[in-house]
């Protein structure tokens, strides 16, 4: 089975055959989770970290009145609950989005990789750090853009995190986010996530067959949504000495 976890890291330097084997072993166990199954219940204490293999799972809070906050959207190659290594209790969950397949990592097998494996542990902690990058990225367009440039910047954002796992096709890619999702995601009614799109339509600057986004203007898009991927960090090196 193709291990997207590989390709993604090697984006910050070339991985030992060592290294690439240590990965193939402690990603070996996977299971498969049904669209909106929860694969982390929130508030639980794993005792492994979820990578996505293939699909898409989104992490999710509630506030204290039943109301549904999407904080995440994952895509394979992601670590959707690496933290839970260390932080234990989750303050969120992940649950699928679409079927999926993920590797159930062992807490005990990347506790080994931190003793043994120095590189790796700093590329690995690298990913949670572009998550956190991700997320205050998310809080700038929450609280400082309009709706249209919200949906631009995530649209940008999602070719960029999916063509670094090789699953961006020329200027196309699955986008299988209901806009009741995307409303949960970006404090919109699902009224105006429908409104906005369609007038990022009828702009010329994408369009779309069934699941699949089509961006017309990669250009227009970016220049909408303000975006930059810097905050991605997609081809910073780490050093292995």
């Amino acid at each position: 089975m193709f291990n997207p976890l590989i390709p993604r890291l090697e984006q910050h330097g070339p991985l030992t055959d060592e290294e690439r084997q240590v990965l193939r072993q402690i990603t070996s166990h996977t299971a498969v989770y049904q669209p909106r199954q929860d694969m982390v219940p929130e508030g639980s204490t794993p005792d492994h970290s979820t990578l996505i293999v293939s699909g898409f799972a989104y992490r999710f809070s509630h506030s204290p009145d039943g109301r549904r906050q999407i904080t995440a959207f994952h895509v394979p190659g992601d670590f959707a609950d690496l933290h839970s290594f260390l932080l234990k209790k989750m303050d969120d969950g992940v649950a699928a989005l679409t079927t999926c397949t993920v590797a159930q990592v062992p807490h005990a097998d990347l506790k080994e990789i931190t003793k043994k494996y120095p590189y790796l542990t700093r590329v690995l902690w690298l990913t949670t750090l572009v998550d956190g990058a991700v997320h205050r990225a998310w809080m700038t367009t929450l609280g400082r853009m309009g709706a249209r440039e919200r949906l631009a910047h995530f649209l940008c954002e999602l070719r960029d995190r999916l063509g670094h796992s090789g699953l961006m096709k020329e200027n196309r890619y699955e986008l299988p986010i209901t806009q009741e999702e995307l409303g949960d995601a970006f404090g919109m009614t699902t009224v105006h996530v429908n409104r906005t799109l369609q007038a990022l339509r009828a702009d010329g600057l994408i369009a779309s067959h069934g699941k699949t986004l089509i961006i017309n203007d990669w250009e227009g898009l970016q220049q909408v949504g303000q975006y930059n991927p810097d905050y991605l960090h997609a081809n910073q090196a780490v050093e292995r000495d």
